[in-house]
């Protein structure tokens, strides 16, 4: 049951990133490519040098496969352009409020549709599913249009 207190860990992290990241790009004159420099450094800061003096100290920088670190840094990569397409879309006049509803409603469509590709279901997927689908979508869309105007 760990996994759920870093899964919520990890929905509050993201649920601040986009207003705080957009506050950060707002204060660095909106310029997208300052931000992600900021973005950037904070991702070596947490996710090069912490791994590192934590295997370190296990003894564990070695036994690295070719394919677990392709699909690891093509997972990382992806990350990282999607922190670059919210950059981009608070650059375009895009806010949080606006922004971040599509992202995480669109997001677990995207996952559930490409592990379903990746991973095909032994049997048909419960119709529930696609009405799962349509309620994301009108979930985001509720969200938009209803959110508190500033």
């Amino acid at each position: 049951m760990l996994w759920i207190i870093f899964a919520l860990g990890a929905a509050v992290a993201w649920g601040l990133y986009g207003p705080v990241l957009h506050g950060g790009q707002v204060a660095l004159g909106n310029n997208p490519m300052r931000a992600l420099l900021c973005v950037g450094v904070a991702y070596f800061l947490i996710g090069v040098l912490v791994p590192v003096a934590s295997l370190s100290a296990q003894g564990g920088l070695q036994g690295f496969t070719m394919k677990g670190s392709t699909a690891a840094t093509l997972g990382g990569a992806l990350g990282a352009l999607g922190a670059i397409c919210i950059i981009f879309a608070f650059k375009s006049g895009g806010l949080p409020t606006y922004v971040m509803p599509l992202v995480f409603a669109g997001a677990p469509v995207v996952n559930v549709l490409f592990s379903i590709w990746m991973h095909p279901p032994k049997t048909a997927p419960n119709p529930l599913l696609y009405i799962g689908f349509v309620l994301a979508a009108a979930g985001a869309g509720m969200v938009l249009y209803f959110k508190p105007q500033a």
